[in-house]
Parts: C-alpha cells; structure tokens; sequence
C-alpha cells in the first residue's frame, strides 16, 4: 500500500476558497448540466442521450440531510469527522412489536405472488448494452425505462488500496486484492434456489423497482429515481442522486442477490442485497461493482417502498465516496476529479494535473489498454476517515483501490500534501491504477516492484541524484535493512525514514532494471510477477535471461552504490 504521513506545514484546504464558476450537476441526461438538485423531487426531465462533454465541471450536491449523524473514522492521528458529515443510510424506524402470528409477512407473501409479474422468457428492452447469455442487460444512458423482470511521503508516501491481513503472531502479512464481486454482477451460485415462491416473486417486483429507478438515474428524471422510495428515505437518496449525475453516470445494473428477507421484529420490512454494476461517463466500459443492502416496506398488494439503501461495507474497499458524501466533479478527457463541495476551488489546477498524470501512467498499463478514464477522489478531513473504510497507516498520502472492472479509484489526503507534492504523487497512484492487474496482488515480497514501478513514473525521468528519497534511502540502506528486496515492505506503523526509505530502495532498483533492459523487457517481468503471478526466478530467466539470484544482488550493489 502506499501512503503519505502527518500533514506537512502550510496546506490548509480551505472551506472558504472561492467556488469554481461551474455548471450545476442534477437533473437532465448524464452529460447535460443542470440546476442542483433539491430536497423535492422536480419534474422529469426528457432524455437526449447526448454524449457528455470533457473537461468541464458539475457540481453534485444534494440537501442536507437532517438525520446524518457523525461519521465513522479510526481513532489516531486524525481528528474526529464533525457534525456535518453525512452518516449512513439507516432503515426507517417503526415498531418494534411483532405479531406473533406473523400475519404481516404472510399477507406481504400474499401479495408478492398475486401482484408479480409471470416467470418468462424476456427481451432486453432498447437502450441496454448487451451482456452474456442469461444475465440481465446494463441499463445505458439515454435508453427506455426496462421492462419489469420476472504518499510518497512529500515527503509523503503513497499506498495501494489492498488490504494488509497479518496472519498469527508475527507471520508476514499477505497484501490482499481489491477484491470485489464479479463486475457483471451475478448471483452467487445457488442463492436464487433459496426461500419460498413467494418471496421469490416478491423479489423480482423489488427488481422491477430497482431497473425503473436505475432507467430515471440514466435519463435525468429525479423525481422517477425518487418515487419508488419512502420519503424519508428520498433526502439521502437526493444526495445519492446528484452525486452520481455529477459524476456522468451511464451504467446502472442493479441485481438481486438472492430473494428478499423478511426483517426481524420490524413487520412489513424487508431487506434485499443486490449487486450493482456501473460505469462513468464512458457508456461501454467494463462496469465497476458494488453491493448494496436495500431496505422496503410491503403492505399487502401495494408495490414495494424503498426505505434505506445501506452504506457498502465490502472489504477493502469500504463505501465509495458517492455513497456517503456530497460531490463536486471536474471531468476531463483521460481524468475524473471529484471533492467535497469546501474543496471544489481546487478542482481547475487538479484536473489539469490529473490529466498531465494521465499521459505518463498510460505508457505502464501492462496486460491491458489504459482505463478509459482515471477517477481521482480529493478527501478532506472527515472524509479520508470514510471514504473507503479509512483507517490508512497515519503516513499516508494516497492510495488505489480496486473497484472491480479492471478499474482502481485514487483517493488523495488534502490534509498530507504540499503543492509541489501532488504531481509526483498523481503519476504514482494512476500508474498503479494503470498497472495492476484487477485483483492486486497477493505477494508481500513482490511490494519493491509494485512501488519500485509507481515510484519510476513518479520520477518522471528526472536523473537518480535529484531523487527526493534517496536521504531516506540512504539511511536505510546504511542500517535497518537486511539487503532483501522481499523484505522491503514497511509495516503500518513504520517510522517516517523507513517508509521513505523503503520507497527509495524500491525506486532504485527498479531504475537499475530499466537501465539494463529497458522499460518494456521491466514492464514484461512486472507482468509475469504480478499479473501471472510467477516466481521471480522464472520470471527473471524467461524476460531477462538472467537468474534472478545474481540480478537480485546486482539491484542490491547498484543501490549501495549510488545511496550507500
């Protein structure tokens, strides 16, 4: 993981900068800026299916939702998130006695199966990007509603966002993947064979709810995204909404996760998990995914009301930054930013950047062509205590996560960076969002040529003695370091040096590859590393023609050498 340390003196980002003079994300097809949206629901707005612009801003804010409580952030170096934080989407209270006789769930089964629509063969409506054979199709921008279903420390120091599981008593920990649910979003095998006929067909009329609103979201129609919930539930959905208008939505496939449960102790409400795939402002990317736990109220024969939609909790990834946050968005033609709405001053001078960052990280996509675009998330304070779980060892700048899809979002700490640190940091992290492959990777000993790559492209070319680490390097490398590149990895609660001078061991090694070899005969051998997954001794012989063994040793004198 990469990652940066304790604020450095003199960045502020400040609440009270100027806001950047940008249309207003809401309602209207994805690509089409409207007024912000508010509390009630608006009318509809007619689909044009227009393709989004580049390089322009939306602003994605939604109402104040009066029941956000505190957000939840790990105790440490960071201060607690303030009242104004959005909270999680809790289901709406009622009450807590039961019937004993269970005559609420039976007359909610009682409906469903009268209410359903018949099990049968159906035709993807038009709008709806194809899929594989028996899986429902992803709802495209612009299309009819569907019919119903049956760091480096800058000094800073960056870190992917896989998550570091240790394993008993002191055993080195395994760098877990970004593991997320299959992006096409379908059920886990045998799920669907669970629960009676009618909790089956009560599910497929939550679908149906479900695709109706996922039609609205594409086609900029509020109110229709809105209706199918409670309307205590529609201040945070309104939330939802906006920021992902803002964020140029143009895929929405929810899918159920089995049959719907029925709530304990809580009458007429249910609980349905569904898995949705999604894709920003490119219509035909392969969908990043997510799983929601939905919240409704059924009585007797009326449709099904959606009370609550559930902050994902999904590890490592933890909730995305529109599940829970208000969004400012600047989208660009290789680059995405988006921030709180305090931040959006900032949006102009990181999107430039981002899309700067772009063009280098590019040149090391390994097994794959670029992501089609690069979501970069600015987190002020609370919000990098939330954003994807939080709890980042305290000298973290930055970091990616994989969200499924071939797709890693970088989220950036305002509070760690200086200004002349975002740029080094930017083609670090998207190099990394470039280069690994979906899953991460799972092998601690390969951390020097994961960062060792990113922290190649960072430099940018500059010559090694201008290197920015090399002090760190050079302390860690006269002791503290065992002269193994496999143990090179700093653990979370690694002193600030030992963080940078592990980044600097790393960079240098992989430089000294490249100056033998070259980029791509590196880029090859980090491809069967950490996309094949392959020793680095077969790897060495097969890219390099070398062992690894002597290669290892030559890395080990070249970096004693220039840092020793």
């Amino acid at each position: 993981m990469t990652d940066g340390d304790e604020r450095p003196a003199g960045l502020a980002a400040s609440g009270d900068e100027q806001p950047a003079t940008v249309p207003q994300g809401g309602d209207g097809p994805a690509g089409q800026p409207a007024a912000a949206s508010t509390g009630a629901p608006g009318p509809a707005a007619a689909p044009t299916g227009a393709p989004a612009p580049t390089d322009d801003y939306a602003n994605g804010l939604g109402p104040a939702d009066d029941d956000r409580a505190r957000s939840e952030g790990p105790a440490g170096d960071y201060d607690a998130p303030n009242d104004s934080a959005p909270a999680d989407d809790g289901p709406a209270r009622g009450d807590d006695e039961v019937r004993g006789d269970g005559t609420a769930v039976q007359r909610a089964l009682a409906g469903a199966e009268d209410a359903a629509p018949k099990p049968g063969p159906q035709s993807g409506p038009a709008g709806h990007l194809p899929t594989a054979p028996g899986v429902p199709p992803i709802v495209a921008a612009g299309g009819p509603p569907p019919q119903p279903p049956t760091r480096r420390r800058w000094r800073l120091w960056t870190v992917l966002g896989l998550v570091l599981v240790l394993v008993a008593c002191g055993v080195p920990g395994v760098l877990l993947l970004g593991l997320v649910r299959d992006a096409a979003g379908r059920p886990a095998a045998g799920r669907d064979d669970r629960g009676t006929a009618a909790e089956r067909r009560l599910g497929e009329r939550m679908a149906a709810r479900l695709d109706r609103q996922a039609a609205a979201l594409l086609n900029g129609d509020r109110a229709g995204f809105l209706a199918v919930a409670e309307p205590a539930a529609r201040p945070a959905l309104t939330r939802r909404y906006a920021a992902l208008r803002a964020l140029r939505v143009t895929a929405w496939r929810p899918v159920a996760d089995g049959v719907p449960e029925a709530v304990d102790r809580r009458p007429g409400e249910w609980r349905l998990t569904v898995t949705v795939g999604y894709c920003f402002v490119v219509p035909g990317c392969t969908p990043s995914s997510v799983e929601l736990g939905t919240r409704w109220r059924v009585a007797g024969e009326a449709e099904p009301l959606l009370t609550a939609v559930e902050e994902s909790r999904a590890t490592p990834a933890g909730a995305r930054p529109w599940e829970v946050s208000d969004l400012a968005v600047a989208v660009g033609k290789r680059a995405v930013v988006a921030t709180t709405p305090a931040l959006r001053g900032r949006l102009p001078g990181l999107l430039a950047q981002a899309e700067a960052a772009a063009r280098v990280a590019d040149l090391y996509a390994v097994a794959a062509p670029p992501p089609d675009r690069y979501l970069v998330y600015y987190a002020g304070r609370a919000e990098w205590q939330r954003w994807y779980g939080g709890g980042r060892p305290k000298w973290t700048a930055g970091y990616a996560v994989g969200v499924g899809g071939g797709h890693h979002d970088v989220v950036l700490n305002a509070q760690s960076l200086t200004p002349t640190g975002v740029d080094d940091l930017l083609r670090h992290e998207l190099t990394h969002a470039a280069s690994l492959p979906d899953r991460g990777y799972a092998d601690r000993s390969s951390w020097w040529l994961v960062e060792g790559l990113a922290e190649y492209a960072g430099a940018d070319g500059q010559p090694v003695d201008r290197y920015e680490g090399l002090a760190e390097a050079r302390k860690l490398v006269r002791g503290g370091w065992g002269g193994r590149l496999d143990a090179l990895a700093p653990a979370d609660d690694a002193a600030d040096d030992r963080v940078g001078g592990a980044y600097g061991i790393g960079y240098l090694a992989v430089r000294h590859l490249v100056d033998r070899f070259g980029e791509q005969r590196v880029l090859d051998f980090f491809r069967a590393v950490v996309h094949e997954r392959r020793s680095m001794d077969e790897a060495a012989d097969e890219v390099f023609g070398e062992p690894w063994p002597g290669l290892h040793d030559d890395c080990v004198a070249y970096l004693r050498a220039v840092a020793g």
